[in-house]
């Protein structure tokens, strides 16, 4: 019997992974009816990483009103998979997607909701707590998540700083004695999917604070009160972790975490893999594996699921399908990166809103064209 995997990433402001790989799947039945099909929704450590695990694992999902980026209300959702483990996405308390593109400034832009995200979930009895730190509108060093668990940061008076990352420029204390005391016998896992120092030319404030909306000048800013909260955090903490690779992710929420919540950085697709037995599947053999995420461009090679997915499906000799609403990425390069094929599911000219809006139809449409064609030529 054929046997198909059907692995996709998110695809961004239209369908989380799960809707993604059931349109696929649909696709693929109508070409296939008998074939096993094994739908594994994926994800890294930006959005969607909680509703694909709780796709895979089960669970439950929460809703709180927690402080959003710019200090307004939102509702954010956090994913308990059993009663120890909870998944929370900074995405979605912390997001730049919450902000609207004209409101965007990360120079007061703070990750505060995504540590009450992570309290409440303390404060329900997870012990296990995985952070993803993608799709941040933030660039405050996780000052703000710390500042929600108890952390305080001092003035040279011992007052605390007021808002915005440019008040760190006077930092002269940490205070942790108010942390959460249930993070001391939990474990938290940031999952994160870059390799950026805190600061620097390659650090959050120079290669990620321009698309949440600073100039070079806020960038400048940024990184200086980037690197002067590692210089005063590695004086009061004795540990200085802000060339660890990864620090830089979510604004630097990644050295946030490992500094204030005691985290540790893994990649987000390893993360996922491991969590739902994805290489194990690999291992019992397939003959396609599909996956795919909203574009498919040079971003693709770095990190990002299809590429994963197909270095993964590589190690077992199975060939890899790549959809994607856009193709950008020149078919030579994707083989190099164990992509053997990849298919657009737009059917012609469309409109982005008229793709994003007929997304599920398109997907299982061009799932079953691409189905086709390669039934086509197993009979050559």
């Amino acid at each position: 019997m054929t046997r198909v995997i059907v692995a996709p990433d998110s695809f961004k402001e239209s369908l989380a992974s799960p809707e993604v790989a059931d349109a696929i799947a649909k696709g693929v039945r109508r070409v296939l009816p008998e074939a096993e099909i094994f739908i594994c929704p994926m994800a890294d450590g930006g959005e969607g990483l909680s509703d694909c695990l709780l796709a895979a694992l089960g669970g439950e999902k929460y809703f709180l009103v927690v402080t959003g980026p710019l200090g307004q209300p939102v509702t954010a959702a956090w994913v308990a998979l059993d009663n120890l483990t909870s998944v929370i996405e900074m995405a979605a308390a912390s997001g730049l997607a919450l902000v609207p593109r004209l409101a965007r400034n990360p120079l007061q832009a703070t990750s505060f909701g995504t540590g009450e995200l992570m309290r409440a979930a303390l404060d329900a009895g997870c012990r296990r707590i995985i952070v993803g730190v993608g799709g941040s509108a933030t660039s405050d060093g996780g000052t703000g998540m710390a500042q929600a668990l108890g952390v305080r940061f001092l003035d040279a008076g011992g007052r605390p700083l007021p808002a915005g990352v440019p008040a760190l420029l006077n930092l002269a204390g940490i205070d942790m004695s108010g942390l959460h005391p249930a993070l001391a016998e939990a474990e938290v896992v940031a999952a994160c999917d870059v390799s950026n120092p805190l600061y620097g030319p390659s650090g959050a404030a120079y290669v990620y604070a321009p698309q949440k909306g600073a100039g070079p000048d806020q960038v400048a800013l940024l990184d200086a009160a980037l690197a002067w909260l590692a210089e005063v955090a590695a004086a009061d903490l004795g540990k200085d972790l802000a060339c660890y690779p990864g620090a830089g992710g979510g604004g630097g929420m990644g050295y946030g975490l490992m500094m204030f919540a005691g985290a540790s950085l893994v990649p987000g697709l390893d993360l996922v893999c491991r969590l739902t037995g994805f290489d194990e599947l690999l291992a019992a053999g397939a003959d396609l594996v599909i996956t795919g995420e909203g574009q498919i461009n040079e971003q693709t090679l770095y990190g990002k699921v299809p590429v994963g997915i197909a270095s993964r499906a590589k190690k077992h000799g199975i060939p890899v399908l790549a959809l994607a609403g856009s193709v950008a990425l020149p078919a030579q390069a994707a083989a190099q990166h164990g992509i053997d094929a990849m298919a657009s599911i737009a059917p012609g000219p469309i409109t982005l809103d008229e793709c994003i809006a007929r997304t599920p139809e398109l997907l299982a449409d061009a799932a079953e064209r691409a189905l086709r064609l390669i039934c086509l030529f197993r009979r050559l």
